[in-house]
């Protein structure tokens, strides 16, 4: 049998096109920075801008081979079947976070398998609320390390939300993780290697059947809360019942994660939350189509349309062209590195049935009601937060990341606001994982949390 090494050495090598993907992920793992925690008493500051934006620009590069392999597994997944796990039973729980059926998975760090992440792996269903108040069945995935908690007190348990992953049931985290094509795996890694318990829910219709609510504030925010109550029920997890959690997440993550720092005090008061570290938030939707729209993640307005319409029994068959219906279909199969490579750069204008751009439906008196219930800032945090944001961010403006700043603090919320030169959004995500890694260890170990209010 061929070793682990040989093994790591046979994907670098057997993907055409897409040589150097393992071996670049492998790269990012050994990262002292991201994926290892500081010695004890060595206290580790992020560096000055000009170093970082070298480290940042060498990170990007690894992680763009790195997600460009994840491409050579995503058109197979189209013809499967639904599997049975995610079909969810004809009668649900009648209480949030009540776990409904889990199973033993796998996590997997690159498409071949070859590295695997030492630690225990169940997928979950559990009971959260759609938009409109109804109890719906959600799937997701928890992640518990092997090595015993080192660290004072219980372990804690991170819900990381996810960023974008397309539409279709196949881009479903929880399928991501155990098919080695899951993009935040990496970053996942680094919350475990510092011994923390993970947890990420799949969000509604992500696997489960139904159309994914993409971006819907209450719904995704819901989840987030939710898939911890099904953790921490969880026997083979091995958590407190009542132990210390955190949230976090980026771009439609960092939404998630922010509208959850939001709704917990209503919605789970019990939950025992240190702190929300937040980055890249689509605060306020209007603004992000109009970023997006004939750009490189122009699929993602296609995501956020399908998702926005799926909450609000909404045809938008009415709204496109034959061209437009086409492309919309294909949007709802391709996963997120698949719609960025091959769906992208597109005119909304040429998908419209009036040819109008799609941003201009938004200004409608019924779409506009469904954007202005998406805003996050209007609720204030009971929780300290981390906002991070790039400067260069392509995808969601800086600004907006400045205005959730300016709207949280004047509610009197606990907020540090990061600013980064990550170049581009992937860019920024790569810069921001350290000052979130350090942050959520302070926070978790109830140390003052900083603000710049």
């Amino acid at each position: 049998m061929q070793s682990e090494r040989q093994l790591k050495s046979s994907a670098v090598r057997s993907i055409d096109g897409h040589v150097n993907a393992t071996h670049s992920q492998e790269t990012l793992l050994k990262s002292k920075v991201l994926f290892e925690p500081p010695p004890s008493g060595v206290s580790v500051k992020p560096p000055r801008h000009g170093s970082r934006l070298r480290r940042t620009t060498a990170g990007l590069a690894l992680v763009a081979t790195a997600a460009s392999f994840g491409l050579a597994g995503a058109p197979a997944a189209h013809a499967e079947e639904r599997p049975p796990f995610y079909e969810p039973p004809v009668e649900l729980p009648t209480t949030n976070g009540e776990l409904i059926r889990s199973e033993p998975s796998t996590y997997y760090l690159d498409p071949l398998k070859a590295i695997k992440v030492d630690a225990d792996v169940h997928r979950l269903m559990y009971r959260t609320t759609d938009g409109n108040g109804e109890g719906i069945a959600v799937t997701g995935t928890v992640i518990t390390p092997r090595k015993a908690w080192k660290g004072d007190g219980e372990r804690p348990l991170i819900s990381y939300a996810a960023g974008t992953q397309g539409i279709g049931d196949h881009c479903a985290p929880s399928r991501q993780l155990s098919n080695g094509t899951e993009y935040e795996g990496i970053f996942i890694k680094g919350l475990i290697a510092r011994g923390y318990a993970v947890v990420m829910t799949d969000y509604e219709g992500l696997g489960t059947p139904g159309d994914h609510t993409y971006i819907n504030r209450e719904v995704s925010g819901n989840a987030v809360l939710d898939v911890v109550r099904a953790a921490q029920s969880l026997p083979e997890a091995n958590l407190p019942a009542n132990g210390p959690v955190a949230i976090t997440g980026y771009s439609q993550g960092g939404g998630a994660a922010a509208a959850a720092a939001e709704l917990a005090p209503e919605y789970a008061p019990e939950l025992d939350i240190k702190g929300a570290a937040v980055g890249a938030v689509p605060s306020e939707l209007s603004t992000v189509a109009e970023n997006l729209d004939r750009g490189l993640y122009s699929a993602f307005l296609g995501y956020a349309i399908v998702g926005l319409a799926a909450g609000h029994d909404i045809d938008t068959d009415e709204y496109l062209n034959d061209k437009g219906r086409d492309y919309l279909t294909k949007v709802k199969q391709a996963c997120t590195i698949e719609a960025v490579a091959t769906l992208g750069l597109r005119d909304s204008r040429k998908l419209t049935a009036n040819g109008e751009p799609i941003t201009e439906y938004l200004k409608e008196p019924q779409w506009k009601a469904i954007v202005d219930e998406q805003k996050i800032g209007e609720r204030k945090p009971e929780v300290p937060v981390l906002i991070n944001h790039s400067r260069l961010d392509d995808v969601i403006p800086f600004k907006l990341g400045k205005e959730l700043k300016a709207d949280w603090c004047a509610k009197g919320a606990t907020v540090e606001f990061k600013p980064n030169l990550g170049p581009t959004h992937i860019g920024g995500a790569i810069a921001s994982f350290p000052r979130t890694f350090l942050w959520l260890e302070g926070v978790l170990k109830d140390k003052p949390a900083p603000s710049n209010c």
